[in-house]
C-alpha cells in the first residue's frame, strides 16, 4: 500500500507549490478545442485543495509527444473556466518576466507553464532543466499518475531539489490499483484484451501469480489459438510469440488459474463499419477473414465469469470498439462490470477510453487515468514519479 506523504502531511500555507498534472488532454485535429476535459476534472481535488490551504500554485503538464509542440493554453483556459478563477497562462517558462510573475504570487493564485515537452531536456531528465524547474516551487507535488512511470525532468529530476509529495489523484489511484490487485475481494477475475500478447507478456505473467480466473481477447487471442493448433484466417497473430502464448497457457495450468479464451467470434473480410460479418469457431476463422470482436457465445461466457467476480481488474478492449460493428463484445463486457456487484477497475488506456464511450464511467469503482502507468503498476514494476516521493 501506499506510503508516500501526501499533500495533506505537509504545511503548504503562503508556499509556492509546483504542481505536475497530467493535462495531457486530447484535442480535435481541425479546431484544437480540447474533446474531453476529464483529465483536468481528476487533477481539480488537488488544485482546489492548495488554493483552500492559501498556497501559490505553479501548474506544469506536458501535452503531445516531444517535437510536437502542442500549447496548454486551452487547457488554461478551462482550468479558469472549473476553477471560477483567473489561471495565468505562461507561454515563455523561464523568462525574467516568468519570475517576477511567480516571486509576486498572491495566497490562491494559480498559474499553468506551458508544455515542459517543448523542451527535449524533458524526456533526457535533464538535471539543470529540472533544477530551473524547480526553482519556481517550494514544495513539489506530484499528481500525474499518468506519467509516473516515466522518469522525467517534471516527474522524477524536480524531486532531486524540492520537498516531494503526491497529490489526491495519485494517491487515489494506488489505492485503487494496489487493493484491487494485492489485496482483492475474490474471486478476482482479470480481463486482458488488446492487439499484442508482446505488449502485455508482463501483465500476464505477473497477473497469473495473482488471479483465480484470467480472460484474454482481443486481436491477441489469436495468437494464442494459433499456438493451440487453430485456424485462425487472416487475424492478427504474432508468430515469433506462439511459444510464449503457449507458455502462459501452460503457467496458469501450473498455478491452477482458469485461463478462458474466446470460443466464437465475429470475422470480417476488412475493418470497416460495413464490412459484411459472420460468427464462426474461434479456431475455425476462415480464409482471408479476421476475427474482430467476440462472439455472442464468448460474450454469454465471460459475462458469467463478472457475475460471480469479487473483483474485475480490465485492461485492453475485447474487440475493435472505435468501430460499432465490432464494439458490442467490449460494450457487453463494459455493461456487465457496470451492473455488477464486484469491485470494478479499469487500467486506462482504451478500456477507459471504451467505458468513457458507452458512458459507464461512474458505474465502475475506479477508471484509471494512466494506460502505460496502470499497467506497469499491474505488471509489479516500481515507478519512477511516485519512487521519488518522501516516504511517511
Amino acid at each position: 500500500m501506499l506510503n508516500k506523504k501526501s499533500v495533506e502531511d505537509i504545511n503548504v500555507s503562503h508556499k509556492r507549490v509546483l504542481v505536475r498534472c497530467d493535462f495531457n488532454v486530447p484535442l480535435d485535429k481541425q479546431t484544437g478545442e480540447i474533446t474531453s476535459d476529464k483529465r483536468i476534472v481528476e487533477s481539480l481535488k488537488t488544485i482546489n485543495y492548495l488554493i483552500d490551504n492559501n498556497a501559490k500554485v505553479i501548474l506544469c503538464s506536458h501535452i503531445g509527444k516531444t517535437g510536437q509542440n502542442k500549447s496548454l493554453e486551452k487547457v488554461a483556459d478551462r482550468l479558469s473556466e472549473l476553477l471560477n478563477k483567473k489561471v495565468i497562462f505562461i507561454k515563455e517558462i523561464f523568462s525574467e518576466d516568468t519570475m517576477e510573475i511567480v516571486n509576486n504570487m498572491k495566497d490562491g493564485d494559480v498559474i499553468l507553464l506551458e508544455n515542459t515537452r517543448i523542451f527535449e531536456e524533458e524526456e533526457k531528465n535533464d538535471p539543470e532543466f529540472a533544477k530551473k524547474l524547480a526553482s519556481f516551487g517550494e514544495i513539489f507535488v506530484n499528481d500525474a499518475f499518468g506519467s509516473a512511470h516515466r522518469a522525467h525532468a517534471s516527474t522524477e529530476g524536480v524531486t532531486k531539489y524540492l520537498p516531494s509529495v503526491c497529490g489526491f489523484l495519485i494517491k487515489k489511484e494506488i489505492e485503487a490499483l494496489d487493493g484491487g490487485i494485492n489485496n482483492p475481494k475474490r474471486p478476482l477475475l482479470a480481463i486482458v484484451g488488446g492487439s499484442k500478447v508482446s505488449s502485455k507478456i508482463d501483465v500476464l505473467n505477473a497477473l497469473l501469480d495473482k488471479v483465480d480466473t484470467l480472460i484474454i481477447g482481443g486481436a491477441m487471442t489469436y495468437t494464442f489459438i494459433k499456438a493451440q493448433g487453430g485456424k485462425i484466417g487472416n487475424s492478427l497473430c504474432e508468430d515469433d510469440k506462439l511459444q510464449v502464448a503457449a507458455d502462459i497457457l501452460n503457467k496458469g495450468l501450473k498455478n491452477e488459474v482458469r485461463i478462458l479464451l474466446p470460443v466464437d467470434n465475429v470475422v470480417a473480410k476488412e475493418m470497416s463499419e460495413d464490412a459484411e460479418t459472420i460468427v464462426t469457431n474461434v479456431n475455425e476463422v476462415p480464409d482471408g477473414y479476421m476475427g474482430l470482436d467476440i462472439g455472442p457465445k464468448t460474450t454469454d461466457l465471460f459475462i458469467q465469469e463478472i457475475k460471480v467476480a469479487g473483483t474485475v481488474v480490465w485492461n485492453g478492449p475485447v474487440g475493435v470498439f472505435e468501430i460499432d460493428k465490432f464494439a458490442k463484445g467490449t460494450e457487453e463486457i463494459a455493461n456487465a462490470m457496470a451492473n455488477s456487484n464486484a469491485i470494478t477497475i479499469i487500467g486506462g488506456g482504451d478500456s477507459a477510453a471504451a467505458v468513457e464511450k458507452f458512458g459507464l464511467e461512474d458505474k465502475m469503482s475506479h477508471v484509471s487515468t494512466g494506460g502505460g502507468a496502470s499497467l506497469e503498476f499491474m505488471e509489479g514494476k516500481k515507478l519512477p514519479g511516485i519512487e521519488a516521493l518522501e516516504d511517511k
